[in-house]
């Protein structure tokens, strides 16, 4: 399959660059640019992207803005906002996960990390290493702020297994699949099943949204095992 990707970016030299790049490609295709946030909301509603590219700083209706408005919109629940900025700021990360979107990169990032970074996030996956997890957690989601407004009641925590619990925990602490499956001995396969379970049953887009209700809902703490 191919990936369709919207670039949203108020410089016109780097939206062509970036299209060069990805057309490049035969796994992926740009099916748009848009060069605010208002254009991609319209854009990505009009054309159904995989991945949107987004900036954060653009006139107008910002990044962020456009991200919250594409994830909580129903009709985009396929569509997933990989944020790419100069200002790779965990306040800006923090922000960027709070409205909805998969994975955070920083302008000056290698072509191939680039590229991986939109395969990753189209695949549902989190594009985050654990460094920058358990950072951006332990600063920011934590925070009485973010704590006011929980993703999803605490109650719908007694849906989930306990291996489904424990891969969540794992997954919040910044594990990739094949970390977790080593780690509980199972295969990888398995592993996705119960992280696909877990975003079911808490109503989360992708596992950056599940990290965030792990945190926020209290089952995964800062100064718990593995941070």
């Amino acid at each position: 399959m191919t990936i369709r990707v919207l670039l949203a970016d108020d410089q016109a030299l780097l939206r062509g660059t970036f299209r060069l790049l990805i057309d490049s490609c035969e796994d992926m295709e740009v099916v748009g640019e848009a060069a605010d946030g208002r254009e991609a909301v319209e854009r990505a509603r009009a054309l159904q992207p995989d991945v949107v590219l987004m900036d954060i700083r653009m006139p107008g209706a910002d990044g962020l803005v456009a991200t919250r408005a594409i994830c909580e919109d129903a009709d985009l629940a396929g569509t997933r906002v990989l944020v790419l900025t100069m200002f790779e700021t965990e306040e800006y990360v923090a922000q960027a996960l709070r409205v909805g979107a998969s994975g955070f990169l920083g302008k000056y990032v290698t072509t191939d990390a680039l590229l991986a970074g939109i395969r990753t996030v189209a695949a549902g996956e989190a594009l985050l290493s654990p460094g920058a997890t358990q950072a951006l957690i332990t600063r920011f989601l934590t925070t009485p702020a973010a704590a006011e407004s929980p993703l999803t009641p605490v109650e719908r925590l007694g849906d989930l297994t306990p291996r489904e619990q424990e891969v969540t925990v794992l997954a919040a602490h910044g594990r990739s699949n094949d970390e977790i499956a080593e780690e509980l001995v199972l295969s990888v396969l398995t592993v996705r099943t119960h992280i696909q379970r877990a975003l079911t049953k808490l109503g989360a887009r992708d596992r950056a949204q599940l990290v965030v209700i792990a945190y926020q809902s209290g089952l995964v703490r800062p100064d718990s095992s593995g941070l």
